[in-house]
């Protein structure tokens, strides 16, 4: 099974009519502390929409985060509770990483509303689309991937973004770091290539007619 079995971008772009094209900007592996109110803020600066995709272990450790985001506007969605590479996973380990995630989600934020689902790693199978199905969550990949992960420069970010964005494309971007990639001592320093091109990815996208919103 491969990620063109998931929502890789949404095909009825015209959301509200206006004849504007959309774009989904998706954030992955937070709550992070030190991150994710940075990123907040600079979508809160530009009254755009967002969807993150949170650790489950991270909800529960920041529900303040889950709280803003649902304050805000934003979209929480489902991570896994702890990360794992779900296809090595049995299938009772996957649905347990699934569930015990949205009860996180949902003990942070009793108000949250928790639709959509997304692999760690991009990592699809049966199983795993099977327990998204259970959990009621919807199955979300992305199709354009600036690997911001890697810290690659602004620039290089900023550019991967808008070279690939097409009307209905989802954009994956990350507000935190797995647990078991999470340098020691780690503080805003590692998403702020990220901070950065965000704050210049959405004008930019403005600019060319595009709207950015809540994933369908």
């Amino acid at each position: 099974m491969n990620h063109f079995d998931c929502l890789s971008e949404v095909r009825s772009e015209d959301a509200d009519g206006t004849g504007q094209p959309s774009v989904y900007l998706t954030f992955d592996d937070g709550p992070y502390p030190f991150a994710t109110p940075e990123i907040l803020d600079v979508l809160a600066e530009h009254r755009v929409p967002a969807t993150f995709f949170v650790i489950g272990a991270y909800a529960a450790d920041q529900p303040e985060l889950i709280q803003r985001m649902v304050a805000e506007g934003h979209q929480v969605a489902n991570h896994t509770m702890t990360h794992p590479d779900l296809s090595r996973c049995g299938p009772g380990e996957v649905q347990r990483e699934m569930f015990e995630a949205n009860r996180a989600i949902m003990t942070a934020c009793p108000q949250a509303s928790v639709r959509h689902m997304r692999a760690p790693f991009g990592n699809w199978t049966e199983e795993v689309l099977t327990a998204s199905v259970s959990a009621g969550l919807a199955a979300v990949h992305w199709s354009v991937d600036p690997r911001d992960w890697s810290q690659p420069g602004v620039d290089a970010i900023v550019d991967a973004v808008l070279d690939s964005v097409q009307p209905g494309a989802i954009v994956l971007l990350h507000d935190g770091c797995p647990p078991d990639e999470l340098p020691a001592g780690a503080d805003v320093s590692l998403r702020r290539q990220t901070i950065m091109a965000v704050s210049q990815i959405i004008p930019a996208l403005h600019s060319r007619g595009f709207v950015l919103r809540l994933l369908p």
